[in-house]
């Protein structure tokens, strides 16, 4: 079974999640609980309110009740698990946490969330530990476009990541033609690769151009014979039309070449896409690449009707910013 924090992000930034709005942030805005980076520590930084800190954190409650900070997730999902993270706060972490989420349609207003959405709860109430990442599985099965996290009864929280799986709404994307069979937004997922010494494979179907080398997929250099690869689970099965492959930022250790192929394997294990249980057929034959660049290919491709998942091998490592694999879905009316 696969750990849960292997799985998407749902509130992450890059896919556009939001602290929409908190009860109480006194000391530490609500916006820090989704960002990016670890949280950090800054000695002897204060301002006019207390001690800097890198999280989200409420005033001493002087009254019954508890504190809680609504998120509207990037991308709507079934969570399968929660990392409320404390690092840095250890005198003033909360005792417990819980979550509830809903589903809305459209971006409401922060006032309809706070009083007027039905919330159900996703994760009980849970005891926390300080100054660690405190990794709480769940057992819901129903997609949701918002969390809200409670905390019991005040305190800081550093980072909130909601982890899950992601549900694309499928017939309004295929209304729309083509789209990116492959993107994590649509729920593409990086199965499994030979390797990531550098970066993360989850990075190859981020939304957007990369930012940075670190932001892409990379591999150590290969020393022996062979060549690096990874397979990519396709949001819907499709049939392929274009792909894009983006060394950006991969100067002096972009592959040399490329090759992608294709294969009908719905609910493929990671083992079975790595054995002679499934059958792959060529979709780019090897072709070279250039670092720091944009590749586009269509003409080249060769027929994938009803792909499930492509796998894209690398000659003979190296890092690869991106990769979008552009079609129309199947099975759609």
């Amino acid at each position: 079974m696969t750990d849960f924090t292997d799985l998407v992000d749902l509130a992450a930034e890059r896919l556009g999640g939001t602290a929409v709005v908190a009860n109480d942030e006194f000391f530490a805005a609500k916006e820090n609980l989704l960002r990016t980076p670890p949280a950090e520590w800054r000695e002897g930084v204060y301002t006019e309110r207390g001690k800097w800190m890198d999280g989200w954190e409420t005033r001493r409650r002087r009254s019954p009740g508890h504190d809680w900070c609504i998120v509207r997730l990037g991308v709507p999902g079934i969570v399968r698990g929660i990392v409320v993270d404390t690092t840095y706060f250890r005198g003033n972490y909360p005792e417990h946490c819980s979550l509830d989420g809903c589903s809305l349609d459209g971006v409401p207003s922060a006032d309809a969330l706070a009083r007027e959405a039905a919330w159900r709860e996703i994760i009980p109430k849970t005891a926390l530990q300080g100054d660690a990442r405190n990794t709480i599985a769940s057992k819901g099965d129903k997609p949701v476009t918002h969390v809200r996290l409670n905390i019991f009864p005040d305190g800081g929280v550093a980072r909130l990541r909601v982890h899950g799986e992601v549900t694309p709404d499928w017939p309004t994307l295929a209304r729309s033609g083509d789209v990116d069979l492959a993107a994590m937004e649509n729920g593409g997922w990086v199965v499994v690769c030979s390797d990531m010494f550098f970066g993360h494979r989850q990075n190859l179907i981020l939304p957007g151009r990369s930012t940075h080398m670190g932001d892409g997929w990379e591999t150590r250099r290969r020393r022996g014979p062979s060549n690096d690869w990874t397979i990519v689970r396709l949001g819907h099965v499709g049939s392929i039309r274009r792909v894009e492959i983006d060394t950006d930022h991969f100067k002096g250790n972009a592959p040399g070449a490329c090759a992608v192929s294709w294969c009908h394997a719905p609910g493929a294990s990671a083992e079975a896409l790595t054995s002679a249980a499934v059958t792959w057929n060529d979709l780019l034959p090897r072709t070279n690449l250039q670092p720091h660049a944009r590749h586009h290919f269509e003409r080249e491709l060769r027929t994938a009707d009803a792909a499930t998942h492509v796998r894209l091998d690398i000659y003979p490592d190296g890092g690869i910013a991106r990769l979008r694999v552009i079609g129309r879905p199947g099975g759609m009316t």
